[in-house]
């Protein structure tokens, strides 16, 4: 069978690095923003919380919609999430004026948001393969270095009283301007050529039968490794500048450095471990989920700011190269025509992780205090280091570099010999 080319690799990886610049650029701004969308919105903290899980409400059943519409339309689908994320988030800004307004906002950004996640790891994961180089671990640490400075830049903003929408409308902008440049830059259709020479029409052994089913159980399993790995990076994220001037009585400037240092020394260390290799795979996640226990355990021993800093950066450069990692896997172990419902599997369950990670401390906050509540999310990271060698093995998509999921899983393929899910 002749293959045609599917684009020059070095295009397919400025595309996966422009969305995650875009899409941290957004979550750079709303994060910093959030206490005065809650002046705007004139609710209370309660409210907010409530207000907060409509974003996960609209994201999970788009990230499970967007794995079926890059399969179906191509790669071109994530130039229009990530333009419409920046102009959704431009609309939250500006009718964002009560509860039910701020709730129906966050749902829609929350939907779009979680659509763009998806879409751009699979772009991620199509440039890594194309390019046989590592693109996913390094695509994340622009998302986290855009996170750093967009939240900077936004509260320099609002340093100059300059009205709330002006981030956002900048980010929409810029959001508008990536989604332009995606669609010029990424290949339009279902590129089934792109698929790796381990591909269907390089397997040996007969064609899959009839009967066969694209199973969504290995990625269910990378899912839960990626859960665990959300969860802790989360937990941390949300509750950092807690524990520091809860319990070690930092003023709430010093406290506020307390995430700054988590996600600048996670989008240095994605940098910095960017370039491994697929073989390696295994061997990062398990010295990631130790960094990570090792971390959060002196976090919650801590007796200064100093030494929970210290614990904080390690905890940092442990979860850094978690998902990636998991991502990576995913994406090598995939055929092109199933790459946007494997990757939209992994990042839903996943996301569940990163939604219940804040959660989980609160809960043993109340019952037993934050630094009891931070040894259990050690006991998190550690959860991940035992089960990852299990999960891994059961899912078949560690057993070895290039396997493809149709060796693991194949498809069905309907009677015009189309692939189902």
């Amino acid at each position: 069978m002749t293959r045609t080319p599917s684009g020059p690799p070095r295009h397919l990886i400025v595309a996966a690095l422009v969305a995650f610049a875009a899409f941290g650029s957004f979550w750079g701004v709303w994060g910093a923003s959030v206490p005065r969308v809650q002046h705007q919105a004139g609710i209370g903290d309660g409210q907010l919380g409530l207000a907060l899980l409509f974003v996960g409400a609209g994201a999970l059943p788009a990230m499970l919609a967007a794995g079926r519409a890059l399969d179906r339309w191509g790669l071109r689908v994530a130039a229009v999430l990530v333009g419409a994320l920046g102009v959704v988030g431009a609309g939250l800004a500006l009718t964002a004026v009560n509860l039910a307004s701020l709730c129906v906002g966050l749902a829609v950004v929350g939907a779009v948001s979680g659509a763009a996640d998806v879409a751009m790891n699979a772009v991620a994961g199509r440039a890594e393969q194309t390019a046989r180089r590592p693109v996913i671990t390094r695509a994340h640490g622009v998302f986290s270095s855009l996170v750093v400075l967009a939240s900077l830049a936004t509260g320099v903003a609002s340093a100059a009283s300059l009205p709330l929408a002006v981030p956002f409308t900048a980010v929409a902008v810029l959001s508008l301007l990536a989604g332009a440049a995606l669609l010029r830059t990424l290949p339009s259709g279902v590129d089934r050529a792109a698929e790796p020479a381990s591909g269907p029409e390089h397997r040996t052994g007969a064609d899959p039968a009839p009967s066969d089913r694209w199973r969504v159980v290995p990625f269910l399993l990378v899912g839960v490794l990626g859960a665990l790995a959300f969860a802790t990076e989360n937990a941390h994220q949300s509750w950092s500048a807690v524990f520091a001037h809860d319990e070690l009585g930092s003023g709430p400037g010093l406290s506020a450095v307390a995430p700054a240092v988590f996600a600048g020394t996670v989008a240095v260390t994605r940098f910095a471990t960017g370039g491994l290799k697929a073989a390696h795979a295994r061997a990062v996640l398990l010295a990631g989920a130790s960094a990570a226990a090792a971390g959060t355990a002196l976090i919650a021993v801590a007796p200064t700011l100093l030494v929970a800093g210290v614990g904080l950066a390690v905890a940092a450069a442990g979860t850094a190269v978690l998902f990636p990692t998991l991502v990576g896997i995913v994406s090598r172990n995939v055929d092109e025509s199933h790459r946007g419902r494997a990757t939209s599997v992994v990042t839903t369950v996943s996301y569940l992780g990163f939604l219940a990670g804040p959660v989980y401390v609160g809960l043993w906050a109340d019952a037993v205090g934050l630094r009891g509540a931070l040894v259990a999310v050690a006991a998190l990271a550690v959860g991940l280091f035992v089960l990852t060698p299990a999960l891994l093995r059961l899912s078949g998509l560690g057993r070895r570099t290039g396997v493809t999921v149709d060796e693991v899983a194949p498809p069905v393929r309907d009677r015009m010999g189309q692939y189902a899910p």
